[in-house]
């Protein structure tokens, strides 16, 4: 496993290990085991930061990968991305909203807010690594140029 696939594959790995975990403090939060519930969920977090943090830093430092599948696919896969980053979007900011809800004790916001940013990051976890299989496993594609790269012209 090389650089360009290392990076994808932990981040994917950690959003994945996210999903489950919020799974399972979903869980918890139906049987009213509120103490559990609440560090599962706080697990949940810090691996989506997690992810957040690798995936950030490859794209800044090492670059993406390209869509490296048949042209006729280009077009499906990428309406399919930009679905993803829009889900992903808006799952962060349900996430983040979701969290200070119940941190701040508005439970009644909490929980009606809980369950569809729940629904929304399983979405999310799940086309992201429908997006990694299409891009590391399917179909490898080219890498691009690091961010910093294209900004300074390294």
């Amino acid at each position: 496993m090389d650089l360009y696939t290392l990076f994808p594959t932990i981040s994917t790995f950690f959003i994945v290990v996210s999903a489950i975990l919020v799974a399972i403090g979903w869980s918890l939060a139906i049987k009213r085991r509120l103490e559990a519930h609440k560090k599962m969920m706080i697990a949940g977090a810090i691996a989506a930061i997690v992810f957040f943090i690798i995936y950030s830093s490859r794209t800044l430092l090492v670059g993406n990968t390209d869509w490296g599948g048949p042209d006729s696919l280009a077009p499906y896969y990428y309406v399919f991305l930009i679905f993803h980053i829009v889900l992903a979007t808006v799952a962060a900011v349900f996430g983040i909203t979701t969290l200070t809800l119940g941190f701040k004790e508005k439970f009644a916001k909490h929980r009606r807010l809980g369950r569809v940013t729940s629904v929304i990051w399983f979405i999310t976890a799940i086309t992201g690594v429908a997006v990694y299989i299409m891009l590391y496993i399917m179909y490898p594609g080219g890498h691009t140029k690091p961010v910093f790269d294209i900004l300074f012209r390294l």
